[in-house]
């Protein structure tokens, strides 16, 4: 019997690890990455460098794989379209044309009875001074944001005046919560409506870049049960197939909030590859390809760090423990606010 031929679009360090997983599940991996010094090509069976938007070149990746998937949603939705009118792509792509707009994104979470921060679009200067009354807030562009990018905090009128916005994108403005703390909920739907979800992961972020992690997080029951059946309504009702993961803001008062959906992998989750039997990167390889699903469940409670930009160097020469795991993305530049590896501990 032939090996599936599994393609991935996207060749960082979620390609990587999606790559190791499914190499553990004797699936060919074939990378597609505009970037041609993509670290994935390292864990991969075949790499391809070319533009999303280069038919030829995607045509080519389409000859050589059985199914498809992405690392990151910011892939023009055209081009997955165009691909999966040839072979399957999952998550389907229109899932994306919701989760790539920040306005879309929260109307398809409140259509749900789901609450989110109040929020506005916001289309040029007089938007803005129309709706002080979400200040303080965070202007955010409806698309291509992420790790705090196209993100601007404005504390009062004076802050309007102060940024430099051409508006040649959409925008909307978020009404900033009283944050308690941010959660993260991974979860994996396969084909037959079943699911694995993970407890809730809590998180601390660093200039809006994802700095700690730690499961399990310290929450009272309402917030764990209410944060996991919203991540179950959600994938349901988009008719998801992989993992997905509803990233939460707690507000003083223990009220929950929607903030993002990741419709993919997600950072927050890397340290279930050492708390788990089965970690999310293995977890998406088989929804999408079909395999069986597995029961998930937690060997050790984890924390994990994020390494930056040179916080990469000393792990380097760190000294591992037993109960320690050192990843590095094997990215070809160490850059500020770039992220370079990750570093997890486990503990019962």
């Amino acid at each position: 019997m032939s090996k599936l031929n599994l393609g991935i679009l996207g060749g960082g360090q979620l390609g990587s690890m999606l790559a190791t997983a499914a190499k553990k599940l004797d699936i060919n991996i074939i990378i597609y990455c505009d970037d041609k010094d993509a670290p994935a090509q390292k864990f991969s069976d075949n790499f391809l460098f070319g533009s999303y938007n280069d038919e030829n070149k995607i045509s080519e990746f389409i000859n050589k794989v059985d199914v498809v998937t992405f690392e990151f949603e910011n892939i023009p939705f055209n081009t997955l379209e165009f691909i999966n009118k040839h072979k399957q792509v999952l998550p389907k792509p229109n899932i994306n044309q919701v989760i790539q707009n920040r306005f879309l994104e929260k109307k398809f979470v409140n259509s749900l009875n789901i609450k989110t921060t109040d929020y506005v679009m916001v289309k040029n200067l007089k938007d803005l001074h129309n709706n002080v009354n979400f200040l303080p807030g965070i202007l955010k562009t409806t698309t291509l944001g992420y790790d705090g990018k196209g993100q601007f905090k404005l504390n009062s009128k004076n802050d309007i005046e102060k940024i430099k916005i051409d508006f040649d994108n959409e925008y909307i403005l978020e009404k900033v919560v009283n944050l308690k703390k941010e959660i993260s909920v991974i979860i994996t739907r396969f084909k037959n409506q079943t699911y694995e979800i993970y407890e809730p992961i809590e998180n601390i972020h660093e200039d809006q870049i994802l700095k700690f992690s730690e499961i399990p997080a310290n929450i009272n029951d309402n917030i764990l049960n209410l944060s996991t059946e919203w991540a179950k309504k959600i994938s349901e009702e988009l008719d998801y197939i992989g993992t997905l993961c509803v990233e939460y803001f707690i507000d003083e008062k223990d009220n929950i909030y929607v903030n993002e959906i990741a419709p993919r992998v997600h950072n927050s989750g890397h340290l279930t590859i050492n708390s788990h039997n089965i970690s999310q990167f293995e977890n998406h390889i088989r929804a999408v390809c079909g395999m069986n699903k597995i029961k998930t469940k937690k060997k050790f409670n984890a924390k994990m760090i994020n390494l930056i930009g040179d916080d990469i160097t000393k792990y380097r020469n760190k000294r591992i423990q037993e109960n320690e795991f050192f990843f590095d993305y094997l990215k070809k530049e160490i850059k500020p606010k770039r992220k370079m590896g990750h570093f997890t501990t486990i503990f019962k």
